[in-house]
């Protein structure tokens, strides 16, 4: 019965995205990108943690990388990949075996993204030519099997065969692009005149933020420009997508939701410090982090709750449980409803990484250099 409520509220729902509509042969419980091919950073396939255990998580396992991990975790078929340095790791999600290292000649910071077999990520060195890239890697052994030199700090978006990439760089090439996910060549381009952050692709339209101060809405095949709004600048904020509505948060101190169709804005909430956190959305409230982490209305931008877990990493949704690094070293896992804390784990550094959560595990990097895994006893 549980099973087919969640089928139903899915297929009602008036938001289901090209992406999320074609999940990868495997695990659908996998979290196989930054937004989540839903492009919420919400899994309606967790049905293990919940609020009533959640507080007994423990540590599974830690793997050292030796250096700042910034970047969240994929995982696909059992393997878990993240970037530390100037590497993308490939690690047993089981056990934290390393099952190979994929050296990028440029730091990561942006998440990988799998699909059919391959990982697909950036790195980027701010004023160094030659080594900023988008790569494609064979999941399977590490095997380069193309490379895009563009300088790159944000996460790709895959959909549909194709592979969208903002890019950070000089006002005349900055914007984002879209890649064959087989072979790397550029399909179309739209120029921003600012760095481009990650993007959301649903129902074929392409939504992202820029330090130009727009929002863009484009058409995902072509690239053609279906609307753009000035709101804040955004930097690595990515929007998230649901019913309707794009959600997103700028430099400005501001929260934005917008009508998806038109770009017409619909509330403001206006937060404590600059928002480089992406949104989640479930079960209509919105998650995003600044200064605290902040539950919101998803119809109306009205605060439900706050609590003091604030920075760079994005919340993580998962059967009415929130997921979050903190500036404070800790992850946390918090009631969705309530914001009531239920977990924490102490880290040895600020967690930027956001978590993930698949099948009864949480996965999340910490500026320590270690990825941690944590589940039930």
């Amino acid at each position: 019965m549980k099973r087919i409520l969640t089928v139903v509220l899915i297929l009602c729902g008036c938001f289901v995205s090209v992406a999320s509509a074609q999940q990868p042969a495997g695990n659908s419980a996998d979290w196989t990108e930054f937004l989540r091919t839903n492009m919420m950073r919400w899994s309606p396939y967790e049905h293990t943690l919940n609020v009533s255990n959640v507080g007994n998580l423990q540590l599974k396992w830690s793997y050292t990388t030796g250096d700042y991990v910034a970047s969240s975790p994929a995982v696909a078929k059992g393997v878990l990949y993240i970037g530390s340095g100037d590497n993308v790791y490939a690690l047993e999600a089981s056990t934290g075996t390393k099952l190979w290292a994929f050296g990028t000649n440029a730091q990561v910071l942006g998440s990988p993204a799998v699909a059919n077999g391959v990982v697909y990520g950036t790195s980027y060195y701010a004023g160094q030519r030659g080594v900023r890239d988008v790569y494609a890697v064979k999941a399977s052994t590490g095997k380069q099997l193309w490379r895009w030199d563009y300088p790159n700090y944000c996460s790709p978006t895959v959909a549909n065969g194709v592979v969208y990439v903002g890019t950070d760089t000089d006002g005349k090439y900055a914007g984002v692009y879209a890649l064959n996910a087989s072979t790397g060549t550029v399909l179309w381009s739209y120029l921003t005149r600012g760095s481009a952050d990650t993007a959301a692709v649903v129902q074929g339209v392409l939504y992202m933020g820029s330090d130009s101060g727009n929002l863009y809405a484009l058409n995902a095949k072509t690239g053609v420009e279906l609307w753009r709004r000035h709101i804040g600048r955004v930097e690595r904020s990515a929007p998230a997508v649901a019913n309707g509505v794009v959600y997103i948060g700028a430099l400005d101190r501001r929260v934005y939701a917008l009508r998806a169709r038109t770009g017409k804005p619909l509330w403001i909430y206006k937060t404590g410090g600059r928002v480089y956190s992406s949104p989640a959305v479930a079960n209509g409230m919105v998650y995003i982090a600044s200064d605290n982490l902040y539950a919101l209305n998803a119809r109306t931008g009205a605060v439900l709750w706050s609590y003091p877990a604030g920075g760079d990493s994005s919340p993580a949704v998962a059967n009415g449980v929130v997921y979050i690094g903190s500036d404070d070293q800790n992850v946390y896992a918090l009631n969705a409803d309530t914001g009531a804390p239920l977990w924490s784990y102490a880290t040895g550094s600020g967690v930027d990484s956001s978590p993930v959560v698949v099948d009864g595990v949480v996965y999340v990097g910490s500026g320590d250099g270690n990825v941690y895994a944590f589940g039930l006893p």
